[in-house]
């Protein structure tokens, strides 16, 4: 449901929530394009793994603190015009709020002009919580919002940390609205 709101062409990051290790699976059902996801690090410990998340787009960000590289890497991605699947709560949260958002998404929009588009994924974490490994039969309802544009640049063509901030925490409601629409989608919540 939005699909609508995804561009066509051109950078975009897309936002969605994140409760199950399905979540980017669901993020690949928001358009037709091409999509690249910032993964963590840990998953490439697994050399199957590593080579298998290559092979979908990933590249891996190390959590822990400002990664300059995968920084780098998700600039050029949106550089080139292609969709950023870019988790903005940082790892699987439980639960029903979005709260506490890292500022990637902003920080990156700010920098390459691309809008964030949320996405609000509902019911994944039944089919799939933490800790499991094999998904059971659930509905998912996976809701798009309108994208967000980049935060607004200062007279000298740089945005400000507070304006990034300030996108960031403009984010979370339109992070929960989609989440909400998704949730109660489902009919399970």
């Amino acid at each position: 449901m939005g699909r609508q709101h995804v561009p066509e062409t051109g950078p975009v990051i897309l936002a969605p929530v994140h409760r199950s290790f399905a979540d980017f699976g669901f993020a690949a059902f928001c358009t037709d394009r091409k999509l690249f996801f910032m993964t963590k690090d840990e998953m490439w410990s697994n050399k199957w793994l590593g080579k298998l998340l290559l092979s979908v787009g990933a590249f891996p960000v190390h959590r822990e603190s400002a990664d300059r590289e995968a920084l780098q890497r998700a600039e050029e991605v949106l550089r080139q015009g292609a969709p950023l699947v870019l988790f903005p709560e940082g790892t699987r949260r439980a639960g029903p709020v979005v709260e506490d958002l890292m500022e990637g998404a902003a920080f990156l929009s700010a920098r390459t002009g691309a809008p964030i588009v949320p996405i609000g994924i509902g019911g994944s974490d039944l089919a799939m919580p933490k800790g499991s490994s094999i998904p059971k039969p659930r509905t998912i309802q996976v809701v798009i919002g309108p994208a967000i544009p980049p935060p607004p640049r200062t007279g000298g063509g740089r945005v400000s940390r507070s304006a990034v901030h300030a996108a960031t925490e403009a984010l979370v409601p339109k992070l929960q609205a989609v989440y909400d629409e998704a949730r109660s989608s489902t009919g399970r919540y």
